[in-house]
């Protein structure tokens, strides 16, 4: 499965609004986790088996609730039992397609 989630503490821990802080150790447990993952500017992905991609996101939400009272957390699943590597191969297959159709087109 594939999760795309995003974590932040529910108010700015600062003046400027900015949560980079909270989010950025979130992100180091992600990438701590050894699953494939990727980060961009809202939300961060991880693929892996149904428990250990939840672990991963409990610990995400569990190093910003380090430093925050409230915890927003917004999820959204791939789920598709017996597939791996999707977390590339659904963008080279895109990218394929894109190509194709510029080629066509």
């Amino acid at each position: 499965m594939i999760v795309a989630f995003s974590v932040a503490p529910a108010a700015a821990s600062d003046e400027t609004g900015s949560v980079h802080d909270a989010v950025a150790a979130a992100v180091e447990v992600v990438r701590a986790s050894g699953l494939p993952n990727r980060t961009s500017s809202m939300f961060t992905e991880v693929e892996g088996e149904w428990d250990e991609v939840m672990a991963v996101v409990k610990g995400a939400v569990d190093a910003v609730a380090a430093v925050s009272p409230r915890v927003s957390l917004v999820l959204k699943a791939d789920v598709r039992p017996g597939r791996t590597g999707e977390i590339d191969g659904k963008v080279a297959r895109l990218e394929a397609a894109l190509e194709a159709r510029a080629q066509h087109g």
